[in-house]
């Protein structure tokens, strides 16, 4: 069975992305463990809150050189809302601009929208080419949001949605995936998405990057 360790950076409310990924079928530990997330097979970084907040928490256990670390061993890592929103370059919540982890260019700011924050159900536009949507593609996921970023990182495989107007609902990139909505409260649709990442892991037991 794989494993896959939560970053546990202080982030409330983290418990739903942890039974959901057991029930994915996968061995969760809820961790900030160097040796106890290096074991494991799949790293998720969750999100819930402001962006500045969220940094600040990675920030205090050296999250961001981690995630860095994963991204470019090209180990699975998967960012969950606000875990998305940080994989990019910055953040800009009420007028205060927030450096972020810099996996990717370009700003999180404020959804361009009639109605602030986007909370609910919203089909998202998937590319044919997207392992992360196999079989859901057409599936709506449960948002709960109000900033968002619309700069397509470069050789990326992007999927947005629309709330006012388009931005990224996730993003692929290797071996990092990373979703705006929250797969864990999308009922059928986020299992399967969660099934699709860990699916995706090397066999278990193969060598370490």
């Amino acid at each position: 069975m794989s494993t896959v360790a939560v970053l546990d950076y202080g982030a409330g409310n983290v418990r739903s992305a942890v039974r959901a990924v057991e029930a994915a079928g996968a061995e969760v530990v809820l961790t900030a463990d160097r040796s106890a997330i290096d074991a494991a097979d799949g790293l998720l970084v969750p999100g819930v809150g402001a962006y500045s907040a969220v940094m600040a928490g990675l920030t205090r256990i050296g999250g961001g050189e981690l995630i860095r670390s994963w991204h470019e061993s090209q180990r699975p890592l998967l960012g969950i809302c606000v875990g998305l929103q940080v994989f990019f370059a910055s953040g800009e919540e009420h007028g205060v601009k927030t450096e972020g982890i810099g996996l990717w260019p370009g700003a999180v700011t404020a959804l361009e929208a009639p109605v602030v924050p986007h909370m609910g159900w919203s089909q998202v536009s998937a590319p044919t080419s997207s392992r992360m949507f196999d079989g859901v593609a057409e599936e709506r996921f449960y948002f709960v949001h109000s900033y968002a970023a619309t700069e397509t990182p470069p050789d990326t495989v992007v999927t947005t949605a629309t709330h006012g107007s388009s931005f990224i609902a996730a993003v692929e990139d290797g071996t990092t995936w990373a979703a705006q909505f929250h797969p864990e409260k999308s009922a059928d649709a986020g299992a399967r998405l969660l099934r699709n990442w860990i699916g995706s892991f090397p066999e278990v037991g193969a060598a370490r990057h």
